[in-house]
């Protein structure tokens, strides 16, 4: 039975879909106006994990996640490069969908863009003035009135005083309340805009989600997600909106994957510990990067260092090595009776604890070693999938890699013949140095019955 920690409750819940069998996900996606950060791997990562945990479960799962393609930096960005919004936009879509694909996410079902539901948004604001929990201003903005909607705060925990109290806000002539956030915004000249009842404008950040995920989904549905930065305000304001507009619950399960950080430090641009994942990338290969962050469990902070990638990369060729050892059988899980599979099964359903789950991959691993067992390994590789690693060849994960300088495959080969020959003569001193010149290009053998194989450390 899969027990999740929800936000809202702040406690582990037993997880009961709406409709028996089938599960509504959405996830708050990237504003596209520049590469992908390695916050946004943890979002994408997580939430694909979450998704294939889902289906193996047997849920038929719809799973969206959108893309905010308007907004004040999209706007600023475009105006700095001189380029067209659409063009600007594009270009970081790709990338992103570029970047999601190395790390080995798939697409979610749908992935709207906020663009093509502004009529959806309008049709919301208008519902939430018409309830009284919005007010048109005279500068020609649209604000949701936050103290006529009772259970604000409901998911920071925190009373509007209190919030209040501690944001530094701006007065502002045009609010009720300094607290009150903007729906729809008032064109300014240059910037993009739509007709509206309340003026030419465009709407602001939060309705964006709340009128997508009604679209796909309704006014009430199973999974909300996103980064533990979008706690507050965004998820908060989407919960006044949507259940301002419809007066139940929105939402039944709120979840948040913890933040990033830097050798111990907040990652941001300001400190210049600010990483995008294509800069990662270069250094590491995308299959460590995703196990560095599944080996985490997604609620817990996160610390990004290199020390860290290589130890991922130590940890998932440990694996690979296993896979190598034994040909891998085509199994399918028996996830009562096998011991290692019953335990992954209660680790993923233990709030998806990938930690504890890759925990029992090692274990495994270490069985295979031990067995030499094809269906041993098969096994290693099947679970390893669930959680989208394992899938390749051992030989290309343990051989890739390369740095730049570095031997080749091909030199490798040649080295390996060399000291073959040597060691058939005896010539122990030259079949070491040979060991030695490869170990120092951060290359290890490995002798057995079969011959000598390698891997990049």
């Amino acid at each position: 039975m899969l027990h999740l920690y929800n936000t809202l409750s702040r406690q582990k819940e037993v997880f009961k879909p709406i409709h028996p069998g089938k599960v509504n996900m959405y996830v708050c996606g990237m504003t596209v106006y520049d590469y992908c950060h390695l916050g946004h791997a943890r979002v994408m990562v997580v939430f694909d994990m979450v998704a294939r945990w889902l289906r193996a479960e047997g849920y038929d799962l719809t799973y969206v996640r959108n893309i905010t393609d308007i907004d004040d930096k999209i706007i600023r960005r475009a105006a700095e490069n001189q380029e067209p919004i659409n063009v600007l936009t594009q270009r970081f879509i790709d990338a992103m969908d570029e970047d999601a694909a190395a790390l080995g996410v798939r697409k979610p079902d749908f992935e709207p863009r906020a663009t093509q539901f502004v009529p959806d948004m309008q049709a919301m604001i208008e519902t939430l003035i018409d309830k009284g929990r919005a007010y048109p201003a005279p500068n020609g903005d649209v604000y949701y009135a936050v103290r006529e909607f009772p259970g604000y705060g409901k998911l920071s925990g925190k009373s509007l005083d209190d919030l209040r109290a501690g944001e530094r806000v701006e007065v502002d002539p045009n609010k009720r309340d300094p607290m009150d956030f903007v729906l729809w915004k008032a064109a300014k000249p240059g910037e993009p805009a739509w007709p509206s009842p309340w003026g030419q404008g465009r709407p602001g950040w939060h309705i964006e989600c709340s009128a997508m995920n009604e679209h796909y989904f309704g006014d009430h549905f199973d999974i909300h997600g996103g980064g533990a930065d979008l706690q507050f305000p965004h998820h908060e304001n989407e919960i006044a909106q949507s259940e301002g507009a419809h007066d139940h619950t929105f939402v039944n399960y709120w979840m948040h994957n913890g933040f990033i950080r830097v050798d111990n430090e907040k990652m941001s641009k300001s400190l210049g510990n600010f990483f995008t994942i294509r800069e990662v990338l270069q250094k590491f290969d995308a299959e460590v990067v995703r196990f560095f962050i599944l080996r985490a469990h997604y609620r817990s902070p996160l610390n990004y260092s290199d020390a860290h990638l290589e130890d991922a990369k130590g940890a998932l060729s440990r694996l690979y090595t296993a896979l190598r050892l034994v040909g891998a059988d085509q199994v399918d899980i028996d996830w009562t009776g096998n011991d290692f599979a019953r335990r992954f099964k209660a680790a993923m359903d233990d709030d998806f604890n990938t930690a504890e789950a890759s925990a029992v991959l090692f274990e495994l691993a270490n069985e295979v070693n031990r067995s030499k067992s094809a269906a041993d390994a098969g096994l290693l590789r099947a679970l390893g999938g669930v959680l989208g690693l394992l899938q390749r060849e051992p030989s290309e994960f343990l051989q890739g890699g390369t740095l730049e300088g570095a031997l080749s495959a091909g030199q490798i080969a040649a080295l390996i013949a060399a000291r073959r020959e040597a060691r058939a003569a005896r010539n122990w001193a030259e079949s070491d140095r040979i060991r030695d010149q490869l170990a120092a290009d951060h290359v290890v053998l490995e002798d057995g019955p079969q011959g000598t194989t390698w891997r990049r450390a």
